[in-house]
């Protein structure tokens, strides 16, 4: 039987360079991963080993911390989940590319930036009625022109506003007509997501080590 050549496996390491700066987390190279939009302050680069995401340039695990600490309610961290199967649907369409956000986080991520000032995640806790929620925008925003209008209308969810009038009015009217379809697409993907550990929002408790 003829055998066929393996194909190499090339390290993240071998991306390294310029325009694939360090990431913050863990070190990693981080690659491309949506070009400039609207309401972000620059295209937004991914790594592929921890999964955080930075929109424009990244200033160090330092300013990821920060941006981490200010999603804290009570004693826990909210995260909208750069890892959820929502992200993963909706791409340049999730609801967690929000103006002003700088640092998309997933659990992962947040494990290895809090452990750089000796913390541990101690839980990560599926939110499934915000999850749900972030879905079901998600797969509105593949609709309309702008981003986030119906939890910005409902939530005051940082949006971002389509730039005609006549497109806004779309926007609304898509927003009504296909909110329950939407809802009706978003139950099973958020389940799946959050029964295989890929919420749209999850809460994480920290503790020393």
């Amino acid at each position: 039987m003829e055998q066929t050549e393996a194909t190499p496996v090339v390290p993240l390491e071998a991306g390294a360079g310029p325009e694939n700066p360090p990431c913050p987390a863990c070190g990693e190279p981080l690659f491309g991963w949506i070009g400039r939009k609207a309401g972000l302050g620059g295209p937004v680069r991914r790594c592929e080993s921890c999964g955080l995401a930075i929109v424009g340039e990244p200033d160090g695990a330092e300013a990821a911390l920060r941006e981490l600490d200010s999603l804290r309610r009570e004693d826990m961290l909210r995260i909208e989940n750069r890892g959820s199967v929502a992200c993963a649907l909706g791409g340049a369409g999730w609801s967690g590319l929000q103006p002003g956000r700088r640092h998309l986080f997933t659990v992962e991520a947040a494990r290895r930036l809090v452990a750089q000032r000796d913390q541990i995640v101690k839980s990560a806790r599926w939110r499934p009625l915000a999850s749900l929620a972030g879905t079901w925008q998600t797969l509105l925003n593949s609709v309309t022109f702008g981003h986030n209008a119906a939890l910005g209308a409902l939530r005051g969810t940082a949006a971002v506003r389509a730039e005609r009038p006549w497109q806004r009015r779309i926007d609304a009217l898509a927003s009504v007509v296909l909110a329950l379809p939407a809802l009706l697409v978003a139950i099973p993907v958020e389940l799946a997501g959050g029964l295989s550990r890929r919420g749209a929002v999850i809460s994480l408790r920290l503790e020393l080590f």
